[in-house]
Order: structure tokens, then C-alpha cells, then sequence
């Protein structure tokens, strides 16, 4: 299997990302009409590689928003503290092999083609002995766990693809379990209230884990988690404001200035390059994960140099200037108000403003207008992402025309990136936002494209 088929393998499956929910020729059923949730089918084939995600040690990270951000924080210290490192990230921007990376000081690098052809390759085999088929993402996680552990990564950070309980990730054990927060997201598969949710999320602590809890803006919420972390046989539970804590949060040139509050030392002037004043929050998360990992406060260098190291493409990034242009993968209400918030604080609120916005179906258009605050755009272009579970972006224009907004659909990102170009001056902002598939096509064309600094 060379790594064009390794790829085509994968996307012939049921892929909730996609929108492929089973094998029938369009793929397509109502999400309700899918199996009971299990982690069987998967753990057989698991059991046909050998088990090899028992024999990884790593961190589990979850939560509606910031759980990527919290996941790279994570790596990038153990990175710093010279350990051998491996990382499981989702979605990919524009390649699904940077899910899968590894590293050590050099920072995390995606699996090569041919290391990538051969995984997938391994995972074939045992479905076969095991006379299973897997998911898009269970195949990809099989092979992730196999991967890992035949780098023999001494430590390891999974993020969760959606949910937890039954996510793929979950056939593993991690040491330590991370949930940023709680916000109502894919409701169609993992609940309609926040209660239904959390119980969702909480199911990656597992027995003698320590759990690291990040949820405060909803204190019924935040209860119910220690409470279901507890039950799950949490050896120690970590609250956020309670037991570790963002307590200085400045901005910066390209970043922010943090002091950070851990159970077991305070360190102070942490540079975070990256954007958002919720970036501390999942500063102070990562941290904490990272000391209950490896049992231990972090020696101040290295707490600085695993932060200064960071990198998180696609969220708030800048990449152009004159005018600016920033991709920011906020794709539910929470991270548009997020991203409003970063916008307002750290990029010129008075700048003209251009808004570039793809959304997936699911999402209601208006809302997400409102959380982005939309209205003080001078102009919104809508656009398809490239997937099939793209809205129409005739539903954006719609829903922006009905507040007042300048709005225009475009028929491809190319196109929707040149009018966009075209309609903000030099000294204004020009955000693509909505979908990271989206912000995964348009950052392939703005850094590749001539002209543009990045």
C-alpha cells in the first residue's frame, strides 16, 4: 500500500467529519440512525496490533473549545523538558498526516508518507484478522496508538475527536485527563444540554487518572464534572481557580504575557506567542496536566521555553500583512465570541473590517454572525468549505442581509479570498473564520500566494 491508497482507505469509510455515515454509494443516513456507541469493533482490531496504546503514556485532553491549543501547550513543554514526544491532533488543515506528529527539542513534525502508508497499512491487516471495518477515525486512531508506540515516545498528548466516552481515543488510558470547558457543540451526537455533554467529556477520566477540570463559566456544570470524575475513580481531581489558575494575563507583542498558578509552584512572565486572552486559560491547563504527568513542578526555563515554542496554525494566525489577515478556526458560538474578543483587544477594533465565513450545516448562520459581531464588518462574503457538510452559503448571506450587513455569497475560496482582498484596504483586517476546513483551503492559498508575508 503506497500512501495515495493509504489515504484513499481512509476516506472510503464512515467519516463523521465528512459526512460519509455509512457505506451505502451517498453515504449518507440521519445522525440518529447510527449504531449504539461501542468501543468493541475497535478495541478487536487493537487487540490484533498488539495493544498498543496500553503501553503509551500519555495525556487526554477534551472540551468543547481550546482542547487543540491545550494539546500543543502540552507537547511543546514535554518537548522542553527533553523528553521524546508525541502528539494526536484533529482535524488536519490541509494534510491528515499532521495529525500524527513527534518530536523532541526540534518541535513536533508530521509522520512521513511512507510511515504513514505503513501504519495504515498495519491497521488493514488486523481489521482483516479481526474481521472488522473501522471508522475513518478509529482506523486513524488505531494506527496513531501503533505509531506511537513503535517510536517508543516517552510521553504523548491525544486530543479527543469529538465527545469522549466513546471517542476513539478512549481505548487507551491516559494518566492524565484534561477537560477545558463545557459549551453546547454537536449536539446531534453527543447530547442536547450541557448536563448531557459533560457526562460525554468525563468519560476519558479513568480509574487511578488525575483529572485537570477548566470549566468555571457555568458552576452546576463544573460541579457535575468533579463530581462525575470522582465516580470515574479519579485518583485527584484539579480545578481551575481552585487548584491552578491563569493570574496575570497582559498582552503582548504577537502574544501574551501569563502568570500561572499550579498545585505546586506559581511562575511568572510566561510569553505565550500566541493570540486571545482565553490562550491563558489553556495555558494554565496544559501546565497542570503537564506537572500531574510527570509528578512535579517544572524548573521556570523550561516552563518558558516549552511556552515561547508553541505554534497552533489556523487559530488566530496571522498570515499577511497590509492588509492583516488572520485564520481563526472558530467554528461554534463560544470561539466566535472568543475570536470577537481577540479582535476587539489585541487587532484595532477601528480597523475596516472584512469577515470571510464558511460554516458547516448544523450551525445556525445568524447566531454565529452575532458571535463573530459581525455588524461591524463593512462586508461579509460567504462561502462553501470544502466538504460535504457545507451550508449553503446563500444561509449566511441571508442571515447577514436580515441585520444589515453588506453580504455576498462567492463560488469557491479562491474566489472569496480575491474579493475579499480586493474589498479591504490596506490598513484594515480581513478574518477567514467559520470552519477549520475552510481556514485549512484558504491558508493553503495565502501562504503559497505571492505577495504575502507570513
Amino acid at each position: 500500500m503506497n500512501y495515495e491508497q493509504a489515504v484513499a482507505n481512509l476516506y472510503d469509510r464512515v467519516n463523521l467529519e465528512t459526512g460519509r455515515l455509512n457505506d451505502a454509494p451517498d453515504g449518507a443516513v440521519p445522525p440518529r440512525q447510527l449504531h449504539v456507541p461501542s468501543l468493541d469493533r475497535l478495541r478487536r482490531v487493537m487487540a490484533y496490533l498488539g495493544d498498543p496504546q496500553l503501553d503509551v503514556a500519555f495525556i487526554h485532553v477534551t472540551g468543547t473549545n481550546g482542547k487543540g491549543s491545550t494539546t500543543r501547550m502540552a507537547a511543546s513543554l514535554l518537548m522542553a523538558l527533553g523528553r521524546s514526544v508525541g502528539a494526536y491532533t484533529s482535524p488536519d488543515l490541509e494534510r491528515v498526516n499532521e495529525r500524527l506528529a513527534s518530536g523532541q527539542l526540534e518541535g513536533l513534525l508530521p509522520i512521513t508518507d511512507d510511515e504513514f502508508a505503513d501504519t495504515i497499512a498495519a491497521v488493514v491487516l488486523a481489521e482483516d484478522a479481526a474481521r472488522e471495518r473501522c471508522s475513518f477515525f478509529e482506523a486513524l486512531t488505531a494506527g496513531a496508538f501503533r505509531w506511537l508506540n513503535d517510536l517508543g515516545v516517552e510521553s504523548a498528548v491525544i486530543e479527543v475527536g469529538m465527545g469522549g466516552r466513546w471517542d476513539a481515543t478512549n481505548v487507551g488510558d491516559g494518566a492524565v485527563a484534561v477537560i477545558t470547558n463545557v459549551e453546547l457543540d454537536h449536539q446531534e451526537y453527543l447530547g442536547t444540554t450541557k448536563e448531557e455533554i459533560a457526562t460525554e467529556k468525563a468519560g476519558v477520566v479513568k480509574p487511578g487518572s488525575l483529572a485537570v477540570l477548566g470549566e468555571v463559566a457555568d458552576p452546576a456544570i463544573a460541579a457535575l464534572l468533579v463530581r462525575l470524575a470522582r465516580e470515574n475513580g479519579a485518583e485527584a481531581v484539579w480545578r481551575r481557580d481552585h487548584e491552578f489558575a491563569c493570574t496575570g494575563n497582559r498582552l503582548a507583542l504577537s502574544g501574551r504575557v501569563l502568570s500561572l498558578r499550579t498545585p505546586g509552584a506559581s511562575y511568572d512572565d510566561v510569553f505565550v506567542p500566541l493570540h486571545g486572552r482565553h490562550q491563558g486559560d489553556n495555558a494554565a491547563a496544559a501546565l497542570t496536566a503537564v506537572e500531574a504527568f510527570v509528578g512535579e513542578p517544572l524548573p521556570i526555563a523550561v516552563v518558558l521555553e516549552g511556552f515561547a515554542r508553541v505554534t497552533n496554525p489556523g487559530r488566530m494566525e496571522v498570515v499577511g500583512r497590509r492588509p492583516l489577515v488572520l485564520l481563526d478556526g472558530a467554528h461554534n458560538p463560544a470561539g466566535a465570541r472568543a475570536a470577537a474578543v481577540t479582535l476587539a483587544e489585541e487587532f484595532e477594533a477601528s480597523k475596516a473590517r472584512v469577515l470571510v465565513i464558511g460554516l458547516l450545516s448544523g450551525r445556525d448562520p445568524g447566531a454565529m454572525l452575532d458571535a463573530f459581531e459581525a455588524q461591524r464588518a463593512q462586508r461579509v462574503i460567504a462561502v462553501a468549505p470544502p466538504s460535504a457538510r457545507a451550508m449553503d452559503p446563500g444561509r449566511i448571506v441571508a442571515a447577514a442581509q436580515d441585520r444589515g450587513i453588506t453580504a455576498s455569497a462567492a463560488p469557491s475560496v479562491e474566489q472569496a479570498l480575491e474579493q475579499a482582498r480586493a474589498a479591504t484596504p490596506e490598513d484594515g483586517l480581513l478574518l477567514v473564520t467559520g470552519s477549520l476546513y475552510l481556514v485549512g483551503a484558504a491558508r493553503g492559498i495565502l501562504i503559497r500566494a505571492k505577495g504575502v508575508r507570513h
